[in-house]
């Protein structure tokens, strides 16, 4: 798009569930399928393992329109709020109201959160991760020794209980560069290009955690709740992958 893409409200405020925008156009994904485009959203676009954002649009007359997916456009920075097949579509410059399926994103939020304090707990590199509603996995290379489980899940509780800031920053390219060690991941670099980075924190001025996501978390480490390693399987020689689950440790 020649404005630039598509502003993201959600990388300022992960919990504006609502708000209203005009309609800037319709486009057509390479699949055929018709995204809403905003010059500005509140939904996710699927991006670092974490879904894109469902919900609903909302038009004058109360009439409501879902939102299957939200994804990126060709140029990765236009947001495309997919809609269902042979949906009747709104026109350019309506006026709607977009509505997050706000109980879904919560649970990402919290659950992304909870892989951040996973690579706290086990400072290894990421060569995977995958955040969903019930169940997330994070791989690692682990070198030496077999992870406990209980181990690992109290260690994750305690984050958890300590209740932590989490907050986002800019930085710049060249600060990244400075600061090589903020990039976890074995494989996947932070995207470039706008001249800032965006990093989510956690701890006082990020003393627990920092490292470069554009993805949805909470603002404090006790909203993520109840949480556990469900299973770590061995993927390789020195691969090792979590999934964490919520709610307690089964006995």
């Amino acid at each position: 798009m020649s404005d630039g893409g598509t502003e993201r409200i959600y990388q300022d405020d992960s919990y504006l569930s609502t708000m209203e925008a005009p309609l800037q156009h319709v486009e057509t994904t390479g699949d055929g399928r018709s995204g809403l485009v905003f010059a500005r959203t509140n939904f996710f676009a699927a991006g670092g393992g974490q879904p894109g954002d469902t919900g609903f649009v909302e038009r004058a007359d109360g009439s409501q329109l879902p939102i299957v997916d939200t994804v990126y456009a060709a140029d990765k920075s236009t947001i495309l709020m997919l809609v269902e097949d042979g949906a009747a579509l709104p026109q350019p410059g309506e006026m709607l109201v977009l509505h997050v399926d706000w109980k879904r994103r919560y649970k990402l939020m919290r659950m992304h959160t909870a892989c951040h304090l996973l690579t706290v707990v086990c400072p290894f590199p990421i060569t995977g991760a995958s955040v969903g509603e019930d169940e997330s996995r994070v791989d690692f290379d682990i070198p030496e020794g077999a992870p406990d489980k209980a181990a690992t899940s109290a260690a994750l509780i305690e984050l958890v209980a300590a209740n932590h800031p989490v907050f986002t920053r800019w930085i710049s390219d060249a600060e990244l560069d400075a600061n090589p060690g903020l990039v976890k991941s074995a494989n996947v670099k932070p995207p470039r290009g706008t001249g800032r980075i965006r990093l989510v924190c956690i701890g006082d001025e990020g003393a627990v955690d920092a490292q470069p996501c554009g993805g949805t978390h909470v603002q404090e480490t006790g909203e993520v709740g109840d949480i556990h390693i469900g299973k770590i399987e061995k993927k390789g020689k020195v691969n090792r992958r979590f999934r964490i689950r919520f709610g307690p440790l089964p006995a």
